[in-house]
C-alpha cells in the first residue's frame, strides 16, 4: 500500500488504541496483510509474519467486515485498484 492510498484510507479506521497495556497492532500493517491474503488468495494461516499473526488480521478483517468499514472503503477508493493487486473481490 503506498502512502498516498494509505492516506486516502487511514480517515475511515478507527483511531489506534492508547499505548498502555498490551501493545496496539498497526492498523497498516494489518491492512497490508488482509489484502495480501485477498491478492494471492492464500489461506490466512499463509499471511506471512511481516503482516503481523494471521489471526489478528482476521479478527480485524471480521471486526471491520461487520462494521460495515469494507463498503466504506471500497467506496472512497472507488474502482482505483491497490498497488500491485489483481481484481479480487472480499
Amino acid at each position: 500500500m503506498t502512502d498516498a492510498e494509505w492516506e486516502r484510507v487511514r480517515p475511515l479506521l478507527p483511531p489506534q488504541q492508547p499505548t498502555t497495556g498490551r501493545p496496539r497492532h498497526d492498523h497498516r500493517t494489518l491492512l497490508s496483510g488482509i489484502l495480501w491474503v485477498v491478492r494471492t488468495r492464500a489461506s490466512w494461516r499463509d499471511m506471512p509474519l511481516e503482516f503481523g499473526k494471521w489471526e489478528t488480521a482476521y479478527k480485524r478483517y471480521r471486526l471491520w467486515h461487520d462494521t460495515g468499514l469494507w463498503q466504506r472503503l471500497f467506496a472512497l477508493l472507488g474502482d482505483a485498484p491497490i498497488a500491485g493487486s489483481t481484481e479480487v473481490t472480499l
